[in-house]
C-alpha cells in the first residue's frame, strides 16, 4: 500500500474519531434518551468519546511524523540545489 493511501486511511480514521467524540458530547449534553437511560446512557456517551479519542490521537501523531519527514526531504533538496 502506498504512503498516499495510508495517509488517506489515517485521515478518514481521524475524522471518524472526531465525529465519535462529537457524538459522545451530544449524547451527554443534549440527548433525552441517553439521560433517561441513567448509568447505561453515561457509559454509552463515554464509550463514544473514548473510542473517538483512541481513533484520532495516534493518527495525528503519525501524520505529524510523515509531514516532518517530507519537510526534512524538502530542506535537503533545497540545500543540494544551492550548492
Amino acid at each position: 500500500m502506498s504512503n498516499n493511501k495510508i495517509i488517506l486511511m489515517l485521515k478518514i480514521a481521524m475524522v471518524f474519531g472526531v465525529c465519535l467524540i462529537l457524538l459522545g458530547v451530544y449524547f451527554h449534553l443534549f440527548s433525552q434518551t441517553i439521560e433517561e437511560m441513567g448509568v447505561n446512557g453515561i457509559i454509552i456517551s463515554a464509550a463514544c468519546v473514548s473510542i473517538g479519542m483512541a481513533l484520532s490521537l495516534p493518527t495525528k501523531m503519525f501524520l505529524t511524523f510523515v509531514l516532518m519527514k517530507r519537510e526534512i526531504e524538502q530542506d535537503e533538496e533545497k540545500l543540494t540545489k544551492t550548492i
